[in-house]
Protein backbone atom coordinates (compact mmCIF):
# COMPACT_ATOMS: atom_id res chain seq x y z
CA UNK A 1 0.00 0.00 0.00
CA UNK A 2 0.83 3.61 -0.22
CA UNK A 3 0.03 6.76 2.13
CA UNK A 4 -2.36 7.45 3.15
CA UNK A 5 -3.92 4.06 3.13
CA UNK A 6 -0.32 3.03 4.37
CA UNK A 7 0.45 5.38 7.07
CA UNK A 8 -3.23 4.98 9.14
CA UNK A 9 -2.17 0.74 9.49
CA UNK A 10 1.57 1.38 10.14
CA UNK A 11 1.19 3.71 12.89
CA UNK A 12 -1.31 1.13 14.51
CA UNK A 13 0.97 -1.69 13.93
CA UNK A 14 4.08 0.36 15.11
CA UNK A 15 2.06 1.32 18.64
CA UNK A 16 2.24 -2.78 19.03
CA UNK A 17 5.80 -3.20 18.16
CA UNK A 18 6.99 -0.79 20.72
CA UNK A 19 10.80 -0.97 21.74
CA UNK A 20 9.73 -1.37 25.72
CA UNK A 21 7.14 -4.68 24.55
CA UNK A 22 10.30 -6.33 22.18
CA UNK A 23 12.69 -5.68 25.41
CA UNK A 24 10.08 -7.00 28.10
CA UNK A 25 9.97 -10.32 25.64
CA UNK A 26 13.80 -10.94 26.21
CA UNK A 27 13.38 -13.10 29.15
CA UNK A 28 10.26 -14.95 27.65
CA UNK A 29 12.49 -15.60 24.66
CA UNK A 30 15.76 -16.83 26.35
CA UNK A 31 13.32 -18.82 28.36
CA UNK A 32 12.01 -20.76 25.23
CA UNK A 33 15.22 -21.07 23.63
CA UNK A 34 16.56 -22.89 26.57
CA UNK A 35 13.70 -25.12 26.81
CA UNK A 36 15.14 -26.45 23.25
CA UNK A 37 18.43 -26.62 23.86
CA UNK A 38 17.54 -28.74 26.72
CA UNK A 39 15.23 -30.89 24.74
CA UNK A 40 17.79 -31.23 21.83
CA UNK A 41 20.17 -32.36 25.12
CA UNK A 42 17.89 -34.75 25.79
CA UNK A 43 17.13 -35.95 22.65
CA UNK A 44 21.02 -36.65 21.85
CA UNK A 45 22.42 -36.27 18.57
CA UNK A 46 22.43 -36.46 15.63
CA UNK A 47 19.64 -34.00 15.22
CA UNK A 48 17.88 -31.76 12.47
CA UNK A 49 18.56 -27.96 13.71
CA UNK A 50 15.82 -26.72 11.78
CA UNK A 51 12.71 -28.81 13.48
CA UNK A 52 14.49 -29.15 17.00
CA UNK A 53 15.94 -25.24 17.11
CA UNK A 54 15.11 -22.82 14.39
CA UNK A 55 11.63 -23.43 13.42
CA UNK A 56 10.45 -23.97 17.12
CA UNK A 57 12.05 -20.74 18.50
CA UNK A 58 10.42 -18.02 16.58
CA UNK A 59 6.90 -20.21 15.94
CA UNK A 60 6.63 -20.15 19.93
CA UNK A 61 7.55 -16.45 20.37
CA UNK A 62 4.92 -15.24 17.41
CA UNK A 63 2.41 -17.59 19.07
CA UNK A 64 3.15 -15.68 22.33
CA UNK A 65 3.42 -11.55 20.76
CA UNK A 66 -0.23 -12.61 18.61
CA UNK A 67 -2.01 -14.65 21.55
CA UNK A 68 -1.89 -17.89 18.99
CA UNK A 69 -2.18 -20.73 20.96
CA UNK A 70 0.99 -22.84 20.62
CA UNK A 71 -0.59 -26.19 20.09
CA UNK A 72 -1.41 -25.23 16.43
CA UNK A 73 1.59 -24.36 15.62
CA UNK A 74 2.24 -27.46 13.25
CA UNK A 75 -0.50 -26.85 11.29
CA UNK A 76 0.39 -22.99 10.56
CA UNK A 77 3.86 -23.79 10.00
CA UNK A 78 3.21 -26.54 7.15
CA UNK A 79 0.30 -23.77 5.84
CA UNK A 80 3.28 -21.71 6.16
CA UNK A 81 5.57 -23.86 4.40
CA UNK A 82 3.11 -24.83 1.13
CA UNK A 83 2.48 -20.94 0.72
CA UNK A 84 5.70 -19.61 0.29
CA UNK A 85 7.26 -22.51 -1.71
CA UNK A 86 7.75 -21.77 -4.93
CA UNK A 87 7.89 -24.99 -6.86
CA UNK A 88 3.67 -25.49 -5.33
CA UNK A 89 1.07 -24.78 -8.15
CA UNK A 90 -0.98 -21.50 -7.49
CA UNK A 91 -3.72 -23.80 -6.56
CA UNK A 92 -1.63 -25.10 -3.59
CA UNK A 93 -0.49 -21.86 -2.24
CA UNK A 94 -4.16 -20.19 -2.08
CA UNK A 95 -5.66 -23.31 -0.65
CA UNK A 96 -2.83 -22.78 1.89
CA UNK A 97 -3.71 -19.24 1.82
CA UNK A 98 -7.09 -19.99 2.83
CA UNK A 99 -6.17 -22.19 5.52
CA UNK A 100 -4.17 -20.03 7.22
CA UNK A 101 -6.88 -17.33 7.17
CA UNK A 102 -10.11 -19.06 7.81
CA UNK A 103 -8.19 -20.25 10.90
CA UNK A 104 -7.23 -16.58 11.89
CA UNK A 105 -10.51 -15.46 11.30
CA UNK A 106 -11.81 -17.67 13.95
CA UNK A 107 -9.43 -16.72 16.40
CA UNK A 108 -10.27 -12.77 15.82
CA UNK A 109 -13.21 -13.45 16.43
CA UNK A 110 -12.56 -14.96 20.18
CA UNK A 111 -10.16 -12.81 20.90
CA UNK A 112 -12.96 -9.89 20.79
CA UNK A 113 -15.29 -11.83 23.21
CA UNK A 114 -12.35 -12.59 25.24
CA UNK A 115 -9.63 -9.91 24.89
CA UNK A 116 -5.92 -10.77 26.63
CA UNK A 117 -2.57 -9.63 26.23
CA UNK A 118 -1.36 -10.12 22.92
CA UNK A 119 -1.06 -8.05 19.96
CA UNK A 120 -4.55 -8.88 18.29
CA UNK A 121 -6.27 -7.73 21.41
CA UNK A 122 -4.11 -4.70 21.48
CA UNK A 123 -5.05 -4.09 17.45
CA UNK A 124 -9.16 -4.87 18.60
CA UNK A 125 -8.71 -2.06 21.15
CA UNK A 126 -6.37 0.44 19.66
CA UNK A 127 -8.38 0.60 16.25
CA UNK A 128 -11.68 0.44 14.37
CA UNK A 129 -10.25 -2.46 12.42
CA UNK A 130 -13.09 -4.88 10.60
CA UNK A 131 -12.49 -8.89 11.41
CA UNK A 132 -11.08 -9.08 7.57
CA UNK A 133 -8.65 -6.30 8.51
CA UNK A 134 -7.73 -7.88 11.33
CA UNK A 135 -7.25 -11.29 9.58
CA UNK A 136 -4.90 -10.09 7.13
CA UNK A 137 -2.64 -8.08 9.80
CA UNK A 138 -2.70 -11.32 11.39
CA UNK A 139 -1.78 -13.11 8.32
CA UNK A 140 0.68 -11.32 7.25
CA UNK A 141 2.47 -10.87 10.86
CA UNK A 142 2.42 -14.93 11.46
CA UNK A 143 4.28 -16.02 8.10
CA UNK A 144 6.73 -13.22 8.42
CA UNK A 145 7.18 -13.83 12.15
CA UNK A 146 8.23 -17.04 11.89
CA UNK A 147 9.59 -17.97 8.32
CA UNK A 148 12.07 -15.30 7.67
CA UNK A 149 12.92 -15.44 11.46
CA UNK A 150 13.30 -19.23 11.08
CA UNK A 151 15.51 -19.29 7.87
CA UNK A 152 18.30 -17.06 9.13
CA UNK A 153 18.58 -18.80 12.60
CA UNK A 154 19.31 -22.03 10.76
CA UNK A 155 20.74 -20.23 7.77
CA UNK A 156 23.12 -18.25 10.02
CA UNK A 157 24.26 -21.31 12.15
CA UNK A 158 25.09 -23.50 9.16
CA UNK A 159 27.37 -20.67 7.66
CA UNK A 160 29.09 -19.99 10.93
CA UNK A 161 29.72 -23.94 10.90
CA UNK A 162 31.01 -23.66 7.38
CA UNK A 163 33.43 -20.37 8.83
CA UNK A 164 35.23 -22.08 11.74
CA UNK A 165 38.00 -19.07 12.14
CA UNK A 166 35.07 -16.79 12.75
CA UNK A 167 32.97 -19.23 14.75
CA UNK A 168 35.79 -19.19 17.05
CA UNK A 169 35.57 -15.49 17.45
CA UNK A 170 32.59 -15.85 17.99
CA UNK A 171 32.15 -18.13 20.92
CA UNK A 172 35.49 -16.81 22.41
CA UNK A 173 33.90 -12.59 22.50
CA UNK A 174 30.26 -12.41 23.35
CA UNK A 175 30.81 -8.98 22.71
CA UNK A 176 30.88 -9.89 18.77
CA UNK A 177 26.91 -10.99 19.08
CA UNK A 178 25.35 -7.77 18.04
CA UNK A 179 27.59 -7.18 14.93
CA UNK A 180 27.24 -10.78 13.95
CA UNK A 181 23.91 -10.62 13.74
CA UNK A 182 23.90 -7.87 11.67
CA UNK A 183 27.05 -9.05 9.63
CA UNK A 184 25.08 -12.67 9.03
CA UNK A 185 22.04 -10.24 8.39
CA UNK A 186 23.72 -8.86 5.56
CA UNK A 187 26.27 -11.94 4.26
CA UNK A 188 23.10 -14.00 3.96
CA UNK A 189 20.23 -11.81 2.82
CA UNK A 190 17.43 -14.19 3.12
CA UNK A 191 14.86 -12.55 1.16
CA UNK A 192 16.81 -13.47 -2.29
CA UNK A 193 13.65 -13.36 -4.44
CA UNK A 194 11.81 -10.54 -5.95
CA UNK A 195 11.00 -8.39 -3.36
CA UNK A 196 10.77 -5.91 -2.69
CA UNK A 197 8.96 -5.12 -5.99
CA UNK A 198 8.01 -1.39 -6.27
CA UNK A 199 6.35 0.65 -9.25
CA UNK A 200 7.54 4.01 -10.34
CA UNK A 201 4.68 7.04 -9.72
CA UNK A 202 6.52 8.94 -12.30
CA UNK A 203 9.16 8.91 -14.70
CA UNK A 204 12.93 8.53 -12.90
CA UNK A 205 16.24 8.12 -13.90
CA UNK A 206 18.40 5.75 -11.66
CA UNK A 207 22.39 5.27 -12.49
CA UNK A 208 21.55 6.29 -15.58
CA UNK A 209 18.14 4.58 -16.27
CA UNK A 210 14.60 5.76 -17.17
CA UNK A 211 12.33 3.84 -15.03
CA UNK A 212 8.89 5.34 -16.56
CA UNK A 213 5.92 5.97 -14.62
CA UNK A 214 3.65 2.43 -14.16
CA UNK A 215 6.75 0.33 -14.57
CA UNK A 216 7.74 -2.29 -12.26
CA UNK A 217 11.46 -2.09 -10.57
CA UNK A 218 12.33 -5.65 -8.67
CA UNK A 219 15.42 -5.28 -6.32
CA UNK A 220 17.91 -7.71 -5.53
CA UNK A 221 18.89 -7.09 -1.67
CA UNK A 222 21.72 -9.73 -1.85
CA UNK A 223 23.33 -8.13 -4.64
CA UNK A 224 22.69 -4.66 -2.58
CA UNK A 225 24.28 -6.22 0.36
CA UNK A 226 27.23 -6.94 -1.09
CA UNK A 227 28.04 -4.03 -2.80
CA UNK A 228 31.34 -3.33 -2.93
CA UNK A 229 31.73 0.48 -3.18
CA UNK A 230 29.74 -0.09 0.37
CA UNK A 231 30.92 -3.22 2.20
CA UNK A 232 35.06 -4.12 1.80
CA UNK A 233 35.56 -7.82 0.52
CA UNK A 234 31.86 -8.14 0.25
CA UNK A 235 31.91 -11.88 -0.30
CA UNK A 236 33.59 -12.47 3.03
CA UNK A 237 31.74 -12.94 6.47
CA UNK A 238 33.69 -11.00 8.73
CA UNK A 239 31.68 -10.80 11.71
CA UNK A 240 33.58 -7.53 12.79
CA UNK A 241 32.49 -6.06 10.05
CA UNK A 242 32.24 -2.26 11.71
CA UNK A 243 29.20 -1.05 9.13
CA UNK A 244 27.61 -4.36 8.79
CA UNK A 245 24.38 -2.77 9.88
CA UNK A 246 24.38 -0.66 6.87
CA UNK A 247 22.93 -3.69 4.84
CA UNK A 248 19.22 -3.65 3.54
CA UNK A 249 17.86 -7.00 4.92
CA UNK A 250 15.09 -5.41 6.49
CA UNK A 251 13.98 -3.07 3.98
CA UNK A 252 13.72 0.51 4.17
CA UNK A 253 11.79 3.67 4.23
CA UNK A 254 8.03 3.47 4.90
CA UNK A 255 8.00 0.02 4.48
CA UNK A 256 10.92 -0.99 6.57
CA UNK A 257 10.05 -4.22 8.90
CA UNK A 258 8.21 -3.54 11.41
CA UNK A 259 9.60 -6.66 13.21
CA UNK A 260 13.16 -5.89 13.01
CA UNK A 261 13.88 -5.44 16.04
CA UNK A 262 12.27 -8.59 17.20
CA UNK A 263 14.01 -10.49 15.21
CA UNK A 264 17.49 -9.20 16.28
CA UNK A 265 16.61 -9.98 19.79
CA UNK A 266 15.78 -13.48 18.43
CA UNK A 267 19.12 -13.99 16.55
CA UNK A 268 21.00 -12.68 19.55
CA UNK A 269 19.85 -14.73 21.89
CA UNK A 270 19.42 -17.92 20.18
CA UNK A 271 23.21 -18.24 18.10
CA UNK A 272 24.47 -17.25 21.53
CA UNK A 273 23.26 -19.63 23.41
CA UNK A 274 23.18 -22.21 21.02
CA UNK A 275 26.98 -21.99 20.99
CA UNK A 276 27.33 -21.70 24.25
CA UNK A 277 25.12 -24.75 25.42
CA UNK A 278 26.85 -26.75 22.36
CA UNK A 279 31.09 -25.91 22.08
CA UNK A 280 31.35 -28.94 19.88
CA UNK A 281 28.71 -28.65 17.71
CA UNK A 282 29.11 -29.93 14.09
CA UNK A 283 27.59 -30.54 11.03
CA UNK A 284 26.50 -34.30 10.83
CA UNK A 285 26.47 -34.31 6.52
CA UNK A 286 29.25 -32.81 4.47
CA UNK A 287 28.31 -29.75 3.43
CA UNK A 288 27.00 -30.21 -0.06
CA UNK A 289 24.57 -32.63 1.39
CA UNK A 290 22.87 -29.74 3.36
CA UNK A 291 19.19 -28.96 1.36
CA UNK A 292 18.84 -25.57 0.14
CA UNK A 293 15.73 -24.04 -0.09
CA UNK A 294 16.24 -22.52 -3.46
CA UNK A 295 12.59 -22.20 -4.44
CA UNK A 296 11.52 -20.43 -1.34
CA UNK A 297 10.78 -17.02 -1.00
CA UNK A 298 12.96 -17.17 1.98
CA UNK A 299 16.13 -18.36 1.41
CA UNK A 300 17.65 -21.36 3.92
CA UNK A 301 18.01 -24.62 4.62
CA UNK A 302 15.12 -27.58 4.56
CA UNK A 303 16.75 -29.36 7.35
CA UNK A 304 20.36 -29.17 9.04
CA UNK A 305 21.76 -32.36 10.48
CA UNK A 306 24.08 -31.46 13.30
CA UNK A 307 26.14 -33.54 16.11
CA UNK A 308 28.24 -32.74 19.16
Amino acid sequence: MDPPEHTGYRRLLTGQFTVRRMKALEPRIAQIVAGRLEAMAEAGPPVDLVQAFALPVPSLVICELLGVPYEDHEFFEKETTLLVDLDNSEAQAMTAMANLAGYLRDLVGRKRSQLAEDLISGLITDGDLSDEELTNIALTLLVAGHETTANMLALGAFALLRHPGQLDAFRADASLTDTAVEELLRYLTIVHRGAPNRAALEDVEVGGRLIRKGETVVMGLPAINRDPERFDDPATLRLDRDNARQHLAFGHGVHQCLGQQLARIEMRIAYRALFECFPTLRLAVAPEEVPMRESALAYGVWRLPVAW
